[in-house]
């Protein structure tokens, strides 16, 4: 069996996912910004577990937390639990329809925020405004874009 010629797009889409969250915006949108690294480790932990698991996840999450200079770490620890989570219910969330599967992302997402604000509260660092909750919102309605746009990719889908 040869390897699929798309072996370049898992790569590229978790660089591109890298970018997107570094790429500025306004001040009031700041909080707003999908955890687009989340949403593309979930594609790939859902589509491909051979190749995306927690391992991908803690390396990918190392990188970013160097990448975006926070806390060495936590984003590590906010994928490698969402992948977790993945693996253990992808069986069911991959045969949901794209639209149950949107709002398992946005539970996971919120988990992450969770996640998220209690890494803060432990160490002390400045509580989250409300506005940040907002985030996951904004990623479950990206979700159905994110999956079919990398889904038609991995598939060598043209048009």
């Amino acid at each position: 069996m040869s390897r699929p010629r798309s072996g370049w797009v898992l790569p590229v889409s978790i660089l591109l996912a890298l970018l997107l969250g570094l790429l500025p915006l306004p001040t009031a949108l700041m909080p707003l910004r999908p955890y687009w690294l989340a949403l593309v480790m979930a594609y790939w932990i859902i589509e491909t577990p051979e190749r995306a698991g927690l391992g991908l996840a803690l390396v990918v999450g190392l990188i970013a937390d160097l990448m975006f200079g926070s806390l060495l770490g936590e984003q590590a620890l906010r994928l490698v639990i969402m992948a977790f989570i993945l693996q253990r219910f992808r069986a069911r969330l991959r045969f949901f329809p794209l639209s149950q599967q949107a709002l398992a992302m946005g539970a996971l997402l919120l988990n992450d925020r969770i996640v998220d604000a209690a890494v803060h509260l432990a160490l002390g660092l400045p509580v989250l405004p409300w506005n940040y909750w907002w985030a996951p919102l904004l990623g479950m309605l990206l979700w159905p874009l994110v999956y079919l746009l990398l889904d038609a990719l991995r598939q060598n889908k043209r048009g």
